[in-house]
């Protein structure tokens, strides 16, 4: 028996601002979390519990240092620079949909900056363009284990109420910046959902691991 995909089946590509988009420090965006994740090369990549242990003084080395090899969330493939020619890919390909992230510490740097970003901003509104022009509706993530390093060091992470008003603020930018991206008309007609604003879903979690090794540390 020959099974079939129906017809308006979204065949699309996923990916998260951390391990995509590169240009860690470029058009003002600030330090991450993902951006002090090193690897341990001499670790087996298998033991995923010592690949992702971390310290204070970790974290230190991590703020003090430029390198882009053994930090490897720093230099992703370049998305920060190819959009335009990966998003051409995706079109070639036929995809119809883009789980994407936004990367928090682009829009807020140390994430309770006092206004957004505007650089940072832009480049999100080039991307949604981009996607607009071949008709790949984006499905974004807001937070994709992220957070600005700043919040987890000042703040504890999660485990302060002033995080979860930085991160309303910081999705009420998004959401305000965005609500009025339009998608293309005759993709609109083709979509399941039937919308024609930008979808957003949620994924916040951050690094509470991190997070918690930080309020060790500090406490301590």
């Amino acid at each position: 028996m020959v099974r079939e995909f129906p017809e308006n089946f979204l065949w699309g590509a996923a990916t998260a601002a951390n391990q995509v988009e590169f240009g860690w420090k470029e058009g003002n965006k600030g330090i991450s979390v993902s951006d002090c994740a090193r690897s341990h090369f001499n670790i087996d990549l298998r033991d995923y519990k010592k690949q992702n242990e971390i310290c204070m003084s970790d974290i230190q080395e991590a703020l003090q240092t430029e390198d882009e090899i053994n930090y490897p969330k720093r230099h992703g493939s370049r998305f920060y620079y190819h959009y335009t020619e990966d998003i051409a890919l995706m079109a070639e390909m036929g995809l119809k949909v883009f789980r994407m992230s936004i990367a928090w510490s682009r829009i807020f740097p140390n994430g309770d900056n006092e206004e957004p970003n505007e650089e940072g901003l832009q480049f999100y509104d080039q991307i949604f363009d981009e996607l607009n022009k071949y008709g790949i509706e984006p499905l974004v993530t807001m937070s994709h284990y992220e957070p600005p390093i700043n919040i987890a060091l000042k703040y504890h992470g999660w485990y302060s109420r002033k995080t979860i008003n930085l991160f309303i603020r910081y999705v009420n930018t998004i959401c305000e910046r965005y609500k009025n991206k339009q998608l293309q008309d005759e993709m609109e007609e083709s979509l399941r959902w039937k919308r024609n604003r930008i979808n957003f879903i949620v994924l916040t979690g951050v690094c509470l691991r991190l997070v918690r090794v930080i309020g060790h540390f500090s406490s301590t």
